[in-house]
């Protein structure tokens, strides 16, 4: 069951443009905060697909734009079998996902936090870098839906 709360106002939810653009940069930062973790050698459709995210918070990039890169990502999760370079590329997947449905964002950061879990790092850590990483206009938003989803 998807989280009103992230339904964009233009699909007839009341989240606005400017926090759609706050959690696609939030879901961002928290993938490319992991990811030097895929890997010597990051792919580089992961590094478009975050580009694309910027472009798409920027009023640069498309929806369809930003889905054909998150399905870039995905497919870098999809070649690989390294269990920590697959949550790194979910991550991205999933930050630019936000372009097209907000509730992605979630994803992205748990993604993000999987990758840390499995290269053994600390996962508490991580998630109060990210929960640092949350402009106040949103902080609350997320915290609860993290909550309430046990993320």
């Amino acid at each position: 069951m998807r989280d009103r709360r992230f339904v964009a106002v233009h699909r007839g939810g009341s989240l606005k443009k400017e926090w759609h653009c706050q959690l696609i940069k939030w879901a961002s930062d928290c993938a490319g905060h992991v990811l030097n973790l895929s890997g010597e050698t990051i792919d580089g459709r992961l590094i478009s697909a975050l580009n694309v995210a910027e472009e798409w918070r920027q009023g640069e990039a498309s929806v369809g734009d930003a889905r054909n890169a998150s399905l870039g990502a995905i497919a870098v999760a999809n070649e690989s079998s390294n269990k920590t370079a697959i949550a790194v590329a979910r991550a991205v997947g999933h930050a630019v996902a936000t372009a097209h449905m907000v509730d992605h964002s979630l994803a992205a950061a748990w993604y993000a936090l999987k990758a840390v879990k499995n290269s053994d790092k600390s996962t508490e850590v991580e998630r109060k870098w990210q929960d640092k990483q949350l402009p106040p206009e949103i902080r609350e938003l997320v915290l609860s839906a993290r909550k309430s989803r046990k993320i």
